[in-house]
């Protein structure tokens, strides 16, 4: 039985009920595993290992398909910070399972939002080769805006120093996202003089 061609009609991440669905028994994924063929990555999930071996964004986006990639990872995407986030900032329902992020690789980070707001700003980016739900600058701008209390200053000011100076930005979007998100006056006494 080739097991590598089960594994990638799954995009290389198979759940428990998948190998059981395909006839793959615990004593061959235990086999496997101990082989190094197959890499136990959270409970009940299990990804093929080779010399493609998945990136993280793609175990993010197998896992959470509903995510969007957001705070940190979503400025670092634009070039709005050259800090490297040891953590995936990933936007999710505010009703989500808690215990459902808790992963040793890789290392995410969740935002729980409300419903109303989580699609705000949803846009389509490529990491990696993988396309992947993520908020657009304007988003990412409006957030940073909502936590400049608790954001290191430096890096806040060099995200929005690199929105102001990005020729792909939208001051009427962001004026209209600041709206919606209750960081209008802050937009506009940070921003709005730049603009």
């Amino acid at each position: 039985m080739n097991y590598e061609s089960i594994f990638e009609r799954y995009g290389g991440i198979m759940r428990t009920c998948e190998l059981t669905r395909e006839g793959i028994s615990y004593q061959v994924l235990q086999n496997l595993i101990e082989q190094g063929r197959v890499e136990k990555i959270k409970y009940g999930y299990y990804q093929w290992q080779d010399e493609k071996a998945f990136t993280e964004v793609s175990v993010i986006t197998a896992l959470f398909p509903k995510a969007i990639i957001c705070d940190m990872s979503a400025a670092m995407y634009y070039g709005y910070t050259d800090r490297v986030p040891g953590v995936w900032h990933i936007a999710v329902d505010n009703k989500s399972a808690r215990n459902k992020f808790k992963l040793d690789f890789p290392i995410i980070k969740p935002h729980f939002i409300e419903t109303s707001r989580l699609n705000i700003g949803v846009s389509e980016g490529n990491i990696d080769g993988i396309t992947v739900k993520i908020y657009d600058r304007e988003r990412v701008v409006c957030d940073c805006l909502r936590h400049v209390n608790t954001m290191d200053g430096e890096v806040f000011n060099i995200v929005i120093q690199r929105y102001i100076g990005d020729k792909k930005k939208d001051a009427a979007k962001l004026m209209m996202y600041a709206s919606k998100l209750g960081v209008e006056k802050k937009a506009r006494r940070v921003i709005g003089i730049w603009l």
